[in-house]
């Protein structure tokens, strides 16, 4: 029998789902029907309550292990009342704050994941995104044998022209690159989040050449 508690949502990589099952966990999440007429009552139109239903069906009370920067990212996956922007429609929390950051976490629009600091900044294009990087995240941790770390201006002296984009993580602020033996994590969510580019972070992940 394939028993799958974590309940792992379609979408992801091989690599993405492995990191779920083996390191995430459920926990109680909003139930989205005992808050419908509320909402609707409150003005949130109802295909913004069914997109909020969705989410809930596929990642509410997912709980992943603390993101690298973000200060650990959201603590579980959970939302919250949606709420209208004049400018960009509707969004919603993606989940609470780990840890006391300037921002909360948001999905957006159109789906994207992302932080709303001084202005809103997606950072992946999807929840499955997000997810990925943290994955990935997880994998280069575990297994590069030298970790390097560069902070505003430093990170110029990475020319991403050498790499191939990591296409899974649905990269918009923040992305993954790759070649044969480095991944290269770039996060520049929070520099465009409060116009602060000493924020900019890029951290190089070298591996033990197979050769």
């Amino acid at each position: 029998m394939n028993w799958d508690p974590v309940g792992v949502p379609d979408g992801l990589t091989q690599r993405a789902r492995a990191f779920v099952r083996a390191h995430c966990v459920r926990v109680d999440a909003l139930d989205v029907a005992a808050w419908r007429e509320q909402w609707l009552g409150f003005g949130v139109p109802p295909a913004e309550i069914d997109r909020v239903a969705d989410y809930q069906r596929r990642w509410g009370g997912l709980a992943c292990p603390p993101a690298p920067l973000y200060d650990g990212g959201p603590r579980y996956l959970n939302a919250d009342t949606p709420e209208p922007s004049p400018d960009e429609g509707w969004w919603f929390e993606a989940g609470p704050r780990r840890t006391s950051v300037p921002y909360g976490f948001m999905i957006g629009p159109t789906g994207e994941f992302g932080i709303h600091g001084d202005h809103w900044v997606p950072l992946h294009a999807t929840v499955e995104g997000w997810v990925e990087s943290l994955a990935l995240a997880n994998h280069a941790a575990a297994n590069a044998h030298q970790v390097t770390r560069f902070t505003g201006d430093q990170v110029a002296v990475v020319d991403l022209d050498e790499y191939e984009l990591v296409p899974e993580v649905e990269g918009l602020a923040d992305s993954w690159w790759r070649d044969d033996d480095t991944l290269v994590a770039v996060y520049t969510g929070e520099a465009e989040a409060f116009a602060a580019p000493d924020s900019r972070t890029t951290v190089v992940y070298r591996f033990a050449s197979s050769g």
